[in-house]
């Protein structure tokens, strides 16, 4: 590798650590709301719960023969809101606008087509690392 090759390469590497050093820890919501069948590998072996989060991945270690390094919920506007498809308990109706779910005090993302958009929040109070 020649003297340019050498030079691109820190670049890149150099970006990459900048990448991964602002990287935001996801919420306790986007990680403990995540279903262990559903989790989607964001590590490596023997990565530990601090290269995880500085990852922006979540961590949790006490379900065996799952990832315990792992890509978080979306973001939603409220935490409340942050849940899995699955859990959406149906609020409105066919057609509602986000405006008139937020008069129910309820969630609204339009993201995912033939699951409810409209669904009721979720304590947060189950939420934890």
């Amino acid at each position: 590798m020649g003297p340019q090759g050498a030079r691109l390469l820190a670049v890149v590497l150099v970006l990459g650590l900048c990448a991964v050093a602002g990287a935001e820890k996801p919420s306790p919501c986007q990680c403990s709301r995540m279903d262990p069948q559903n989790r989607k590998n964001c590590g490596f072996p023997g990565i530990t719960s601090d290269q995880c989060f500085a990852a922006g991945c979540c961590f949790d270690s006490r379900v065996p023969g799952v990832p315990w390094c792992f890509n978080p919920l979306p973001q939603q506007g409220k935490e409340e809101c942050v849940m899995e498809v699955s859990a959406r308990r149906n609020c409105g109706y066919p057609g509602i606008s986000p405006e008139q779910c937020a008069a129910r005090k309820c969630c609204f993302s339009n993201i995912i087509p033939e699951v409810p958009w409209c669904f009721y929040p979720l304590s947060v109070q189950d939420c934890h690392y």
